[in-house]
């Protein structure tokens, strides 16, 4: 496996193409312009209000009159970085104030050692159950993070190496694929109360005889359709545990499926009307799965985790949020998902973002 930048380098590079180019006068500012604007943003991080020049004032680290902070504010807000949200004196980041101070300002922390035992654990605690490790990772990912934690894992459409049914209560098979990446997933199928344990280990066997390297698609759709013309000796019951197994993968959403954890979450410390409003149009664009699908595109962007504020995923234009994702790979380097958290632009990024980083990571060694 290559060696992989730590976050804060892959921030550098993830952030070049919109961070301010070397003639902006953003690179400009002096020592005290950015102590003002980190101040500005900490605060807006921690509230979400706007800050005034007195409350800068008591804050900055060398004294510095209310005048005097009031110009250098009004240089900040003539970049572009941050802006008057009313007519009084405080003021807010803007979109592109966010991604100066995430490129460029930002310390990005260390991860508790307890919380990293706890994320190895909840990766670890479902056995080969890949599914349900992603549940309880996006679940944790969600409390550590106080936002949304989501996780999109593709339809597996690595070659099999290995299928079976395993006969449960009630009625009920597992059917259990292995795919050459090393995934393992597993589904749930009803069966006759009354099915011989001899009929799922002729299911188990023909499809093994049959899948030969091939996707779950390809095998179904070939093993389908060599069952409805009957060229097989399997019997009825057989042919019925076979269909219905490689059924459950085929009535499943064609690009993968999303796993969304913690949204209310994203309603603690809303402060008025208009951020209410934007949190409700976040849970649209979250219940919108067909968009979500494109987690996966974004995530093979670049290496690492990535970062987008407000307008910068168009995914979430619309409600003024951010996302912090991260791929995780299988043994080939493949991207096979992407796991991170969505919520209100003021996220405590340095934070979050080793959490992201940390859990993909994790992860990537889960599947090898």
């Amino acid at each position: 496996m290559k060696e992989s930048l730590n976050p804060q380098d892959r921030l550098c590079a993830i952030m070049s193409e919109t961070s301010p180019t070397a003639n902006s006068p953003v690179k400009q500012l002096n020592d005290r312009s950015r102590e003002v604007f980190r101040l500005i943003v900490d605060s807006y991080v921690e509230t979400g209000e706007p800050v005034g020049s007195r409350t800068l004032s008591a804050r900055l680290s060398q004294p510095l009159s209310s005048a005097s902070i009031r110009s250098v504010m009004a240089d900040l807000e003539a970049m572009g970085l941050i802006y008057a949200p009313h007519t009084s004196a405080g003021r807010l980041p803007t979109e592109a104030g966010l991604r100066f101070f995430v490129s460029g300002l930002m310390e990005i922390g260390h991860l508790d050692p307890n919380e990293r035992d706890l994320i190895e654990a909840r990766c670890h605690q479902s056995g080969h159950d890949f599914a349900a490790a992603l549940e309880g990772t996006t679940s944790l990912l969600s409390g550590l993070s106080r936002c949304a934690g989501l996780v999109f894992a593709p339809k597996a459409e690595a070659p099999l190496k290995h299928v079976e049914f395993v006969a449960l209560a009630d009625g009920r098979a597992l059917v259990v694929t292995v795919n050459r990446d090393g995934l393992v997933e597993n589904r749930i199928i009803s069966i006759p109360n009354d099915l011989p344990p001899s009929v799922l280990t002729e299911a188990t066997n023909y499809l093994n005889a049959h899948i030969g390297g091939r996707s779950m698609t390809e095998a179904r759709t070939r093993i389908l359709t060599e069952l409805d013309h009957h060229r097989s000796e399997i019997d009825v019951l057989t042919k019925k545990v076979v269909e219905d197994g490689l059924a459950v993968w085929g009535g499943e959403p064609k690009n993968g499926a999303l796993i969304v954890r913690g949204q209310a979450n994203l309603l603690q410390d809303v402060h008025a009307l208009d951020e209410l409003e934007r949190i409700r149009a976040l849970f649209e664009a979250l219940e919108a799965k067909e968009r979500m699908l494109s987690l996966l595109d974004i995530a093979n962007q670049a290496e690492g985790v990535q970062i987008f504020i407000g307008s910068d995923n168009p995914l979430f234009e619309v409600s003024g949020s951010s996302l912090i994702v991260a791929p995780f790979r299988s043994t080939s380097e493949k991207i096979v998902g992407a796991i991170g958290v969505v919520g209100p632009t003021r996220l405590n990024y340095g934070r979050i973002i080793p959490l992201v980083d940390f859990t993909a990571k994790v992860l990537t060694r889960l599947i090898g």
